[in-house]
């Protein structure tokens, strides 16, 4: 299952008690069509006010299904701002979260004196001046694999606990109208990781921190060396890769 949304209403992809969640709204629609409880998995979890372009999900079913009818039945049924993209049988074997191989995240960044206001859900306003020749510089110090301990919120919890090397496989700084997207393509990403990195570039854009700093917050393995976490809503998660 592909799927897009718009994160700015829910409290997430994961189903959780206190707050209405992507995961759960999916999971009530293939229920109705289904006739019965369907559980669903995800490629991983965004954050409250997170988008999503190319969020995978699997689930099994019983029964045969045609999947351009279930498609349709699924967006009758689900609100506007989430919609199924599209369907497709798989091998037993594949598994949503397990079988990716990577993930591209995009970051926006609106840097013009006023704010666009069809964009305000979709993007930081940097209000601040910021050396963009100066961040595309830190960029390249990001790229490789690397311990990024430093860049994960609960850096000891969960996968981050178990092993915080990653490959960020680029990281790159696209011009668009009033702004710059930030691309981030890595195998896997920890709690965090993306916003925490587009916090640190911009920390160092602004000159709270030098370039020269990078590689000793990598090295402290502590996440209040590094920068702030920027706000969820600039932050889309594009692909994921399998195979």
């Amino acid at each position: 299952m592909l799927i897009a949304y718009d994160g700015t209403h829910y409290g997430g992809w994961q189903v959780q008690p206190n707050s209405t969640s992507i995961q759960s709204l999916i999971q009530n629609a293939l229920q109705v069509v289904l006739r019965k409880p369907t559980d669903l998995t995800g490629s991983g979890r965004t954050d409250a006010g997170v988008h999503a372009l190319g969020q995978v999900a699997h689930f099994c079913a019983d029964e045969k299904i045609e999947a351009a009818r279930l498609v349709l039945s699924l967006n009758a049924i689900l609100p506007r701002d989430i919609r199924i993209k599209s369907i497709e049988n798989v091998d037993s074997k594949f598994h949503s979260r397990f079988s990716a191989t990577g993930k591209v995240y995009h970051y926006h960044l609106h840097l013009d004196r006023v704010m666009d206001p069809f964009k305000r859900a979709y993007c930081l306003h940097v209000l601040e001046k910021i050396d963009l020749a100066l961040i595309r510089q830190a960029a390249e110090l990001f790229i490789g694999e690397k311990d990024f301990t430093s860049f994960a919120n609960e850096a000891y919890k969960g996968s981050a606990a178990k092993c915080a090397i990653r490959t960020l496989r680029r990281l790159d700084i696209i011009d668009e109208p009033s702004g710059v997207r930030i691309e981030l393509e890595a195998d896997g990403f920890l709690y965090k990781m993306a916003r925490n990195i587009v916090g640190t570039l911009l920390d160092i854009g602004a000159g709270r921190t030098k370039l020269s700093e990078v590689p000793e917050i990598f090295a402290a393995k502590d996440r209040k060396k590094a920068g702030f976490t920027a706000p969820a809503q600039g932050l889309f998660l594009v692909q994921v890769f399998y195979g």
